[in-house]
C-alpha cells in the first residue's frame, strides 16, 4: 500500500449531491480537501429524475445557495424547464422547480469542483477506513493508495451493498450501470455503526419520438422562477413537460401481474417511500382510483430521453412494456431504460450529532442518502453541513448548527437524528412548525450572514444583502410614516400594502416622488412583510417559546440511565440518541411530555 504524498483536512467519499456540496465548501473555508468517487464521469450525476427542487425541496436549494453551496447555480445554469409549484396557495408553500438537463449538470458540476486550488478530486474506490485509537486518520483504496487525512465524510448514497431488482431478475449495484460499494458497509459495521435496508425506486425511460404529446397536456416553462440569489443570467433554451394518466387497462395490467413484483412476491423486504410509492404499489393502496397522473419530463436538449414521472415500478420488462403502451400518448412508446427499485444500506438514527460526526469515531462524518433521507436537495443540505462542521472543527470554531426555526436544513438534520426512520425521510412543508418564517423567497435575509462568515459568501454578495436589508428597514419605516390618498381614502401606506390586493409598484406609480423603487425580489420581501406582519410576529414568538427548551442544555455526560421517574422506553431512546438540549429530547419519538417533565427537573438539581 502506497501512502500518497500529501496529507489532506477532509477526505470525501463519494461525488453525489452530498459528497460534491460538502467537497465544494471545505475546499472554499480553506481546507485541503480530497473528493474520492469510483468514477469521475458520473460526478454531480442524476441517478433519477433530473429535476431539482419541488415541494419544500425547493426552499432547500435556496437555503443552500444562501448558505454557500453550489446546487443552485448549477440548477439554474442547465435548467430546461422552471416553475413555481403551489403558486396557487400562501407563499409559505411556494415552492421553485428545474427539470435540468441531465448530462449538462453533471457537466458543470465537475467544471466548478475542478477550479478550486484547495480540492484535489480523483477516481478511486474505497477499501477501508483507517481508524486509531477512535478517530478517523485516512482511508485506502483499492487501487493500492493510502491517503492520510483528519477528518473523512462518507456520502455513498444507494451504493453500500447496492442489489437492483427488475422482475424476477436482480444483481449488484449502486445504480444501473455502477458498481455498488461492498467494503464499506462492513467497514461502518466493524466500527461500531448499526445499519439498515432501505428501498428506492426509477421509472423507465421512453424514446421522445415515439411519444405522441398531441392527446397530452402542455406544461409550458416559467420565466421568473430561479433557485440562484446571485442570478444566473444565461440559461439554455426552454422545454415543455406534459401531463398524461395511467388507464384501466394499465390497472388491469399491472394487476395480473402483482406477483411478478419483487415487492410482493417477497423478494424484497426492505421499505420504501411512502410518499413516492411505485405504480403497483399505487394501484394495490388506492385501489378505487381508476387512474394516477404522470409526467413526461424531458432528460435534455441533446437527448430523446423523456422521463415518465410517476411510473416507478420493479415489474418485469415486457410488464413494464405493456404498462406503458397502455398510457394515452405512449401507445407506441419504445422503452429505452428500463425501470427497476434498488435496496442499500443506509446508517440507522441515532449514530450522529447535530454536526453529523457519528458519536463512535471522532472525525468521521455520514451526510446523504446514506443517512436514510431521499432526494438530491435532501442530501446536498447535509454534505454542505458536514463539509462546513468538519471544517468548523479542524479550525478550532464552535460547530455550525441551524435551528428548526431558521431553516428546512435545522428541521432536516434534527429530524434525522431524532428520529426513528422506517422509511426513507423525505421533506415537505407540512414537517416545518414555521413555515411562514422559513419561505423560499427569503433564504438569502436568513441564512447568508452565516455563509459570509464561513467564507462561502463573498463580501460583493454580502454587500447586496446588506443594501437589500436597509433598503427594507427604511423603506418600511417610510411608509408607516406616510399618509396619502389611495382608492379615495387617505391611508397609511403600510397598512395599503397589508391588503391582499395591493402591490408596492402601485405605489412608485401614485407617488413616484416619495416611494423609491427597488429591485423586484427587494419589493416583494416588503409586501410580504407588511402583508403577513401580524402571523410572522407570532411564528416568531412560538419559536421563541420552543428555542427555551432548545437552550437548556444537557450537562456533558448527562447519565439518562441513572434518571428516576423516566420510563424505561425514553431511557433507552436517550441513551441511543444522547441529544444536546431538552427541545432536542422533546422530539425524539417515544419520549413524552412527562419524560421532559422529569428531565427539566434533573437539569435543575445538576445544575
Amino acid at each position: 500500500m502506497w501512502t500518497y504524498p500529501e496529507h489532506f483536512d477532509v477526505i470525501v467519499i463519494g461525488a453525489g449531491h452530498a459528497g460534491c456540496e460538502a467537497a465544494h465548501a471545505a475546499a472554499k473555508m480553506g481546507a485541503r480537501t480530497l473528493l474520492l468517487t469510483m468514477n469521475l464521469d458520473t460526478i454531480g450525476k442524476m441517478s433519477c429524475n433530473p429535476a431539482i427542487g419541488g415541494t419544500a425541496k425547493g426552499h432547500i436549494v435556496r437555503e443552500i445557495d444562501a448558505l454557500g453551496g453550489i446546487m443552485g447555480r448549477i440548477a439554474d445554469r442547465t435548467g430546461i424547464q422552471f416553475r413555481m409549484l403551489n403558486a396557487s396557495k400562501g407563499p409559505a408553500v411556494w415552492s421553485p422547480r428545474a427539470q435540468s438537463d441531465r448530462a449538462q449538470y453533471a457537466i458543470e458540476m465537475k467544471y466548478e469542483l475542478e477550479q478550486l486550488e484547495t480540492l484535489t478530486v480523483q477516481q478511486g474506490t474505497i477499501e477501508a477506513l483507517q481508524v486509531q485509537d477512535g478517530k478517523i486518520t485516512g482511508v485506502s483504496t483499492k487501487e493500492g493508495i493510502s491517503y492520510v487525512g483528519k477528518s473523512v465524510i462518507v456520502s455513498a448514497g444507494t451504493f453500500m451493498r447496492g442489489l437492483l431488482h427488475i422482475g424476477e431478475t436482480n444483481y449488484s449495484g449502486g445504480r444501473a450501470g455502477d458498481k455498488p460499494s461492498v467494503g464499506l458497509s462492513k467497514q461502518l459495521e466493524d466500527l461500531g455503526l448499526s445499519l439498515g435496508r432501505l428501498k428506492t425506486g426509477t421509472p423507465p425511460r421512453v424514446n421522445k419520438r415515439t411519444i405522441n404529446f398531441s392527446v397530452c397536456e402542455e406544461q409550458p416553462s416559467e420565466e421568473y422562477v430561479a433557485f440562484s440569489y446571485d442570478g444566473e443570467k444565461k440559461r439554455l433554451p426552454q422545454i415543455s413537460c406534459y401531463i398524461t394518466y395511467t388507464s384501466l387497462e394499465t390497472k388491469r395490467i399491472i394487476e395480473a401481474n402483482i406477483h411478478r413484483s419483487p415487492m410482493y412476491s417477497g423478494a424484497i423486504h426492505s421499505i420504501g417511500p411512502r410518499y413516492c410509492p411505485s405504480i403497483e404499489d399505487k394501484v394495490v393502496r388506492f385501489a378505487d382510483k381508476e387512474r394516477h397522473q404522470i409526467f413526461l419530463e424531458p432528460e435534455g436538449i441533446r437527448t430523446e430521453e423523456v422521463y415518465v414521472n410517476g411510473i416507478s415500478s420493479s415489474l418485469p420488462f415486457d410488464v413494464q412494456y405493456a404498462m406503458l403502451r397502455s398510457i394515452p400518448g405512449l401507445e407506441n412508446a419504445q422503452i429505452m431504460r428500463s425501470a427497476y427499485a434498488i435496496e442499500y444500506d443506509y446508517v440507522t438514527s441515532g449514530q450522529l450529532s447535530s454536526t453529523l460526526e457519528t458519536r463512535t469515531i471522532e472525525g468521521l462524518y455520514i451526510a446523504g442518502q446514506v443517512n436514510g433521507t431521499t432526494g438530491y436537495e435532501e442530501a446536498a443540505a447535509q454534505g454542505l453541513i458536514a463539509g462546513i462542521n468538519a471544517t468548523l472543527k479542524l479550525q478550532g470554531k464552535p460547530p455550525f448548527i441551524l435551528k428548526r426555526s431558521e431553516a428546512y436544513i435545522g428541521v432536516l438534520i434534527d429530524d434525522i437524528i431524532t428520529k426513528e426512520l422506517s422509511e426513507p425521510y423525505r421533506m415537505f412543508t407540512s414537517r416545518a412548525e414555521h413555515r411562514l418564517l422559513l419561505r423560499q423567497d427569503n433564504a438569502d435575509l436568513r441564512l447568508r450572514e452565516y455563509g459570509y462568515q464561513f467564507g462561502l459568501i463573498s463580501s460583493e454578495q454580502h454587500a447586496r444583502l446588506t443594501a437589500k436589508k436597509d433598503a427594507m428597514e427604511h423603506t418600511i419605516t417610510k411608509l408607516r410614516s406616510l399618509h396619502k390618498p389611495v382608492d379615495g381614502k387617505v391611508t397609511q401606506l403600510a397598512k395599503y400594502l397589508s391588503r391582499p390586493d395591493s402591490s408596492y409598484a402601485t405605489l412608485t406609480e401614485l407617488f413616484p416622488e416619495e416611494i423609491p423603487s427597488h429591485p423586484e425580489d427587494t419589493m416583494f420581501q416588503i409586501e410580504l412583510f407588511l402583508r403577513y406582519e401580524g402571523y410572522i410576529k407570532r411564528q416568531i414568538e412560538d419559536a421563541a417559546k420552543l428555542e427555551s427548551l432548545d437552550s437548556m442544555k444537557f450537562p456533558s455526560q448527562f447519565d439518562f440511565g441513572s434518571i428516576l421517574g423516566l420510563r424505561n422506553e425514553a431511557k433507552e431512546k436517550l441513551m441511543k440518541v444522547s441529544p444536546l438540549t431538552v427541545g432536542q429530547a422533546s422530539r425524539i419519538t417515544g419520549v413524552s411530555p412527562a419524560d421532559i417533565s422529569v428531565l427539566m427537573v434533573a437539569i435543575k438539581k445538576d445544575s
